[in-house]
């Protein structure tokens, strides 16, 4: 997991600048024998350093949910594996938002400032960051970005997290909550392989429902996987490029900024 490594610690660069850091997500172990003392001194700094890691992470999270919560500012998290479709649905929600409601959004990437450029000119003030080799978003990162991007009367932040099931879950950046979104074309097992996630979104977006009827998915074992892990948990089903399901959303986020 990502925040064994200690990339928490690095210092971030935003608006899109980048890093000068390494960021190695594997452990490299000794085929030498040293002994059990030195395995479990090991182990031990690796725990050690997790929880300062996500310790820090938390501190800083909980400064940001509580300035945006000063602002009335309510801000979603959206995690989905790369290629689930976050920023079409990104684009096309700020569409059917514009004039309605206020939003900003923050998005994460390794690298490029595509997301960026491809949600520019939709009516809300966009910033992206480029975390080089960190597979996820964290706390600090967000808050240096946002006093810049959440102006005065913003109501609705969207963070795009990095595309990865995984350590973006294990990292609170102040959002109100984590939605996850998985496609149709992934499977139905998803929710059971990466349940960290799914356990912890109280909202599932299932994208690219318009290419359902040609896949091998049965949509009800998706369903049943997803209140397995999380018991009442809110589920959209939608096409962002159809438009299919997307009027229920737009009312959802509607009801979320008044």
């Amino acid at each position: 997991m990502c925040e064994e490594c200690g990339c928490g610690e690095l210092e971030p660069e935003v608006h899109g600048h980048s890093h000068d850091h390494a960021h190695d997500h594997h452990h490299h172990h000794d085929n030498h024998s040293h002994g059990d003392s030195h395995s479990h001194a090991g182990e031990t700094r690796v725990v050690r350093l997790e929880r300062k890691v996500l310790s820090r992470n938390d501190e800083i999270a909980a400064r940001n949910r509580e300035w945006l919560r000063e602002r009335n500012v309510t801000a979603l998290n959206l995690i989905s594996s790369p290629g689930a479709g976050k920023t079409l649905l990104l684009e096309r929600t700020l569409e059917a938002l514009r004039d309605r409601v206020p939003c900003a959004v923050i998005t994460g990437d390794q690298q490029t400032d595509n997301d960026a450029r491809r949600l520019q000119g939709k009516g809300a003030p966009v910033r992206q960051i480029e975390t080089i080799s960190a597979c996820h978003l964290d706390a600090e990162r967000v808050g240096a970005l946002l006093p810049e991007v959440v102006t005065q009367d913003i109501r609705l932040l969207f963070i795009e997290n990095v595309g990865n099931l995984v350590c973006p879950s294990a990292f609170d950046l102040g959002e109100s909550f984590k939605v996850a979104l998985l496609s149709a074309t992934e499977g139905e097992d998803k929710p059971l392989k990466y349940p960290v996630l799914f356990s912890l979104a109280p909202v599932v977006v299932l994208t690219k429902m318009d290419l359902a009827p040609h896949l091998d998915w049965d949509i009800s074992v998706c369903r049943n996987n997803l209140r397995n892990i999380r018991p009442g948990v809110f589920v959209f089903e939608l096409s962002a490029r159809s438009g299919q399901g997307m009027n229920e959303w737009i009312e959802y986020l509607l009801k979320l900024s008044t």
